[in-house]
């Protein structure tokens, strides 16, 4: 068989090849056109890099030269099982040993292997932020997010309202200033502050130290306040068992008592007054209210960012007067750059309460968008919530197959941000990948990424919540462009559609898309991420002692 390039039959030829379903007559046919067609060659391997992840260098072919064996094959891919083990050994050599021989093979065997399982599990983690009104949190070194885990250590609110949800379900209110420290998913110690618990009669048992007594819950609501030399406990509902710390003795109290004790004196019984903790009971009201005044803040920055000449596609993700199946361009680009069209997805709750977010779930969703024109460089951000990374690649914004300056801005499977930049020749492409950044705790929280095609600073940034996470040198010259392209997807555009690798739907939400025809500095993504994050202020700041 002599196949020809381009062709039909050598699309098929290498779809086989990546499927392990090549006849000899199309390893034959690979092998001696691979050898004497260098175009050939350079669109064989970007095709083994789209399909299987590898990664390559436009002049690979013409750097690199050496003999490969079949044993050399056998040691790099995992060939299939067959009873003619010979004849099968054969086969995949012929179909390969034009692309090993000039691969040297620890290099092939390195870039072929899949992306490493995810590092950073959630195991150690005991309770969740579930909301906050005017936080105001001591500096520490981890600053979880809204919605964020929160592992063992100690949690200091200089002023406002948080609430934490523990695991075992108990729900605790604190109000600052409170040093609460997270022991397990059952238990907690308050060294000084307010709080207030809730637990349900599955977190029965659910235990808070404070320095003058040991408080466990028999399934009740119940507050404390502690200071250096006092605590008052005061139970609204329900009943607990204290210890206080000067006497061995437990004791039991009922809804309306309560207890003082003070240094190393014995206990001295109260009634409970609700009315000196009104204001934790207030929280869902607070909190509701401070979502709307935020919501109202990042409109009118979301206004003002409309007026940019240099922000082609705004997607706001607002209700309209336009039908449930299109998203409005609200830039002020809007009469050149149409809308976009919604296929598939679900309209859910978004940053806010009402706040519309569409919702990517099935291999159909996307989002339709055409963007015309030429460009030197390109800034795209989006408000996420990813569900999970479900295929090897989930798209968050792709142009249509790969035409020359388009660019496919991914998420791989483990937490990677990837950037490919298509050249104009045959075989001509970049991969700006970071780090793995998007961790198993990061899953069901408002993310903002954003990614930074610097055609002219010659460089690619990636940033996750306002902050950089990578920089790669740019190695593929503008034009850039988009032309047809998806939100939450990829239309592969005449590949084959039998491919896994090809499947790349996103899976989770999106509530906010920005496209501009220019490199963004670093203090505007900032600026970005702080006119959207859902609280105005650091969430919170767990300094793990």
């Amino acid at each position: 068989m002599k196949l020809a390039f381009p062709s039909r039959e050598f699309d098929e030829a290498v779809a086989a090849v990546c499927h392990g379903s090549a006849s000899d007559e199309q390893m034959r046919g690979l092998n001696q056109l691979l050898r004497n067609d260098s175009a050939a060659r350079d669109e064989y391997i970007l095709r083994l890099e789209l399909h299987s992840r590898l990664a390559s260098d436009p002049d690979l072919f013409a750097s690199v030269s050496g003999e490969a064996t079949s044993r050399d094959v056998r040691n790099l891919l995992s060939l299939p099982k067959h009873p003619d083990g010979n004849r099968v050994g054969l086969k995949w050599a012929l179909a390969l040993a034009a692309c090993v021989a000039l691969l040297a093979a620890g290099w092939w065997g390195s870039r072929l292997s899949q992306p490493s399982e995810r590092k950073g599990t959630t195991s150690k983690a005991v309770a969740m932020l579930a909301r906050v009104v005017d936080a105001q949190w001591n500096q520490g070194a981890d600053v979880p997010r809204l919605g964020a885990p929160l592992e063992p250590g100690w949690l200091r609110l200089k002023s406002g309202l948080a609430q934490i949800v523990f695991y075992s379900g108990a729900r605790v209110v604190i109000e600052g200033p409170t040093e609460l420290r997270l022991i397990s998913p059952s238990e907690a110690s308050c060294q000084s502050g307010r709080l207030i618990a809730e637990v349900p009669p599955q977190a029965k048992g659910f235990r808070v130290h404070t320095a003058q007594m040991n408080v466990t819950d028999l399934g009740t609501s119940f507050g404390l306040n502690a200071k250096e030399r006092r605590t008052e406990l005061h139970v609204f509902k329900g009943s607990v068992e204290f210890h206080p710390a000067a006497s061995p003795a437990k004791q039991n109290l009922k809804e309306g008592a309560g207890a003082v004790t003070e240094s190393s004196g014995p206990a001295r019984v109260i009634s409970a007054n609700p009315s000196a903790f009104a204001s934790l009971f207030d929280l869902q009201l607070k909190s509701s209210t401070a979502e709307v005044l935020r919501h109202e803040q990042w409109r009118a920055a979301s206004s003002r960012l409309d007026e940019d000449s240099t922000l082609l596609v705004h997607f706001d993700f607002e209700p309209g007067t336009s039908p449930d199946w299109r998203l409005p361009n609200t830039s002020m680009r809007k009469s050149t750059e149409p809308d976009a069209t919604i296929v598939g997805c679900q309209w859910v709750e978004g940053r806010w309460p009402d706040k519309r977010a569409l919702e990517f779930r099935g291999v159909s969703d996307r989002v339709r968008v055409n963007v015309p024109g030429e460009y030197e460089s390109l800034t795209l951000a989006a408000w996420v919530r990813v569900q999970g990374l479900d295929r090897q690649f989930n798209s968050l914004f792709m142009s249509d197959g790969f035409e020359a300056g388009t660019a496919h801005w991914l998420i791989r499977k483990d937490g990677v941000l990837g950037l490919t930049a298509i050249g104009a020749g045959s075989g001509s492409y970049q991969i700006c990948a970071s780090p793995p950044v998007l961790a198993l705790d990061q899953f069901g929280i408002w993310l903002h990424l954003a990614v930074v095609l610097d055609g002219n600073a010659k460089h690619v940034v990636q940033y996750i919540n306002g902050l950089p996470v990578s920089e790669k040198p740019l190695k593929i010259n503008p034009p850039f462009r988009i032309g047809a392209a998806e939100l939450g997807n990829w239309n592969a555009s005449g590949f084959p559609d039998n491919d896994p690798s090809l499947v790349r739907n996103f899976s989770g939400a999106m509530d906010e898309f920005c496209l501009f025809s220019r490199a963004l500095r670093a203090g505007e993504i900032r600026a970005l991420y702080s006119a959207g994050k859902p609280q105005p202020d650091h969430v919170a700041a767990l300094n793990k002692n």
